[in-house]
């Protein structure tokens, strides 16, 4: 069964641009940029890179980033605007890389895509070098429950079709409960959270993002490797 991304990929290429909708323009990009800039990071992933715009940002920043996404018209996109990147056609729940290849690993606002979630974090810490960090935007679990119907509580598990400005895509609501133990459980350890709020933008729709809190950023990071047991 689709997930809504090769047929939406034209609307969502437009819909993005180069800055990016509002949340990801006025809620997010500031603070996930701060949680990287000045950190000494060398090698990224971005998981669900798609168009490959937060990948642009990050390579004007000297990373040396990497991409990868499940859908090809996105990371054709990608290639088109930035031809010396490194995109790759991957999903989340095996990704084509070693151990402990990266110093930081990303997902933006990607977590809530992926039918396999607990296979995806456990390949991103995989691919994390100890003493690196994984960085996480997602939306928060009080708006995705917004999509539940009947039954649906927001302890539950649930895909949902979302649409808006001709996209429309497959979305997945789990409570951070789910989250947390899945990290906590790839043996990460939570050095940062937050909700942020707008710092910009038209003020009757910043108005609509500060009622509920629409996103959380999460920092985790791979403990260092304990050092050999004396003999």
């Amino acid at each position: 069964m689709t997930n809504g991304w090769a047929e939406s990929a034209a609307a969502w290429i437009a819909d993005m641009g180069e800055q990016g909708d509002f949340g990801r323009r006025h809620v997010l990009d500031a603070p996930m940029q701060a949680r990287i800039a000045g950190r000494g990071y060398r090698t990224a992933l971005d998981v669900g890179c798609g168009e490959g715009r937060f990948c642009r940002a990050l390579a004007a920043s000297g990373i040396v980033i990497t991409g990868i996404d499940p859908t090809p018209a996105l990371l054709a996109a990608a290639r088109d605007r930035d031809p010396d990147g490194d995109y790759r056609l991957a999903s989340a729940e095996a990704l084509p890389f070693a151990d402990a290849q990266f110093d930081l690993v990303i997902s933006y606002l990607s977590l809530i895509d992926i039918p396999d979630v607990a296979t995806a974090i456990a390949e991103m810490a995989r691919v994390l070098a100890p003493g690196g960090t994984l960085l996480i935007a997602n939306l928060n679990g009080f708006k995705t429950a917004q999509s539940g119907g009947l039954g649906q509580d927001y302890g539950d598990e649930w895909a949902s079709w979302e649409e808006w400005r001709g996209i429309r895509v497959q979305n997945w609501h789990r409570p951070l409960s789910r989250y947390m133990t899945l990290l906590l459980g790839a043996g990460l350890v939570l050095r940062h959270f937050d909700e942020p709020l707008p710092t910009g933008g038209e003020p009757a729709k910043a108005a609509r993002y500060r009622r509920l809190p629409w996103y959380l950023i999460m920092e985790w990071q791979k403990p260092e490797l304990s050092p050999p047991a004396p003999t």
